[in-house]
């Protein structure tokens, strides 16, 4: 009798420690490539090799569906989706969320590609670099909330540069290449928007000669951005070269709180920013684009609008 339970047990750990040596890799058609041509800057050491778990990232399920995160990221890449009919010359690079601790791929990284893709736009997800600051491993925590967030801002200034490289190419017109992030990826959006002057690594070949700078921006219930007394993070400094902005976050929001946006859009609004700030009752963190009841997650709609507005897509 005891060897009947023990068996199925050691045939569940062995399927858990099968799972976790899967690494992601995206759908047929699509090619992830490494955005450094050999080491990264400022490489960290990371508890492990790369995986990926099915039903992690702090968020096991929203809207009836798991959730994949990606943990261990040392080798940043970029996948491209390219749209299969229309194309309105536009792209945007997405930031999965995840806390800097791990990257939500599908939920905030496919799923929002899929959304672009149907609507003309070229999609570029960034599997950036983590853990990293402000999360450190060492001790499960974030020592200082509001850090900069090196590597992973150096592999988002890496891959816009690298887009608009290859722009031509790629049927992407360099005028139009935003950004969309989502929890700690809409802090990388911010970050993005505010520190493109920033040199934060030393050039490595042609594609470091293009700008940094994201021409629109769109921050969803994003983290890292309003101080405990309600400042603006001072590493997120905004100007009037700040790009137009659009943001999402729920009132109910109690994992980084709806004045994350607001304290932002503030910051925008002075600078005399084109920003557009959306607020709503309920919705929680991390719904990313999937479709439930609430009316916030009918906000692509709402985005596809703003883009329109601000002229990066056709009417």
């Amino acid at each position: 009798m005891k060897r009947g339970i023990l068996l199925p047990c050691l045939l569940f750990v062995c399927a858990g420690l099968q799972a976790k040596n899967v690494v992601w890799q995206p759908s047929a058609g699509h090619t992830q490539m490494p955005i450094w041509p050999g080491t990264p800057p400022d490489t960290q050491p990371v508890p492990g090799p790369e995986y990926a778990l099915t039903g992690t990232s702090g968020k096991p399920q929203f809207a009836g569906r798991p959730v994949t995160g990606i943990h261990d990221v040392s080798r940043p890449t970029m996948t491209v989706y390219f749209p299969k009919g229309k194309n309105t010359g536009a792209a945007v690079v997405v930031f999965p969320g995840g806390g800097f601790e791990v990257l939500a791929i599908d939920l905030e990284g496919t799923e929002a590609c899929d959304w672009l893709v149907s609507e003309g736009i070229t999609c570029v997800l960034l599997k950036y670099r983590v853990p990293s600051v402000p999360y450190d491993w060492h001790c499960k925590c974030r020592p200082d909330d509001f850090a900069l967030s090196v590597p992973a801002l150096e592999d988002a200034q890496r891959a816009l540069r690298l887009v608009r490289f290859h722009a031509g190419k790629w049927h992407i017109d360099p005028h139009k290449i935003g950004v969309l992030g989502f929890s700690a990826g809409g802090y990388l959006v911010a970050e993005a928007s505010t520190d493109f002057e920033r040199r934060l690594y030393a050039p490595v070949d042609a594609a470091d000669r293009e700008s940094a700078r994201p021409d629109f921006a769109m921050a969803i219930y994003p983290g890292h951005l309003a101080t405990d007394n309600d400042k603006l993070n001072p590493n997120v400094p905004v100007s009037r070269e700040t790009p137009p902005t659009f943001l999402v976050q729920a009132e109910d929001d109690y994992t980084d709180g709806v004045n994350q946006s607001l304290v932002y859009y503030t910051a925008l609004a002075k600078a005399r920013v084109p920003a557009e700030l959306h607020l709503y009752a309920h919705g929680g963190h991390a719904f990313g684009v999937r479709r439930t009841h609430l009316p916030i997650t009918r906000w692509p709609r709402l985005a596809e609008a703003w883009l329109r507005t601000i002229g990066v897509i056709a009417h």
